[in-house]
C-alpha cells in the first residue's frame, strides 16, 4: 500500500472515531452535561477534520487531529468525570485518535518531495 493509502485509511479511521464520540452521549447515556459535551464537540471537531483531510491533505488538519486526541486523553482527569466506563471510552478514541494523526504526521516527514 502506499503512503497515502494509509494517510487516507488513517483518516477515515477517525472519521469512524469521530462519528462514535459524536453518538456515544446517547449510546452510553452520559447524564452529565460536561462529558457529553465534550464527546460531542471532540467528534465534531474530528469528523470535520477527517473530512477535510480525505479531501485535501494538510498538515495543520493533522496537528489538530493530535491536539484533539491529546486533549480526549487528559480531559476526564481535567473535567474530573466520575464514571470509569466514560472516562476508559475517550481516553482509548483519544490514544487512537492521536496515534492515527502522528502516523500520518511522520509518514508525511518521511516522504521525498516529488
Amino acid at each position: 500500500m502506499s503512503d497515502r493509502t494509509n494517510a487516507k485509511l488513517c483518516d477515515l479511521g477517525n472519521l469512524i472515531l469521530g462519528a462514535m464520540l459524536i453518538s456515544s452521549p446517547w449510546l452510553f447515556a452520559f447524564t452529565a452535561e460536561t462529558r457529553s459535551g465534550n464527546a460531542f464537540a471532540s467528534g465534531v471537531v474530528i469528523v470535520v477534520l477527517s473530512m477535510a483531510a480525505l479531501t485535501v491533505f494538510a498538515v495543520w488538519e493533522e496537528w489538530l487531529n493530535l491536539i484533539v486526541g491529546l486533549w480526549l486523553i487528559v480531559s476526564p482527569w481535567v473535567l474530573h468525570f466520575q464514571g470509569i466506563e466514560v472516562a476508559r471510552f475517550e481516553v482509548t478514541i483519544g490514544i487512537i485518535v492521536a496515534a492515527f494523526a502522528w502516523n500520518e504526521l511522520w509518514f508525511r516527514s518521511r516522504m521525498t518531495p516529488s
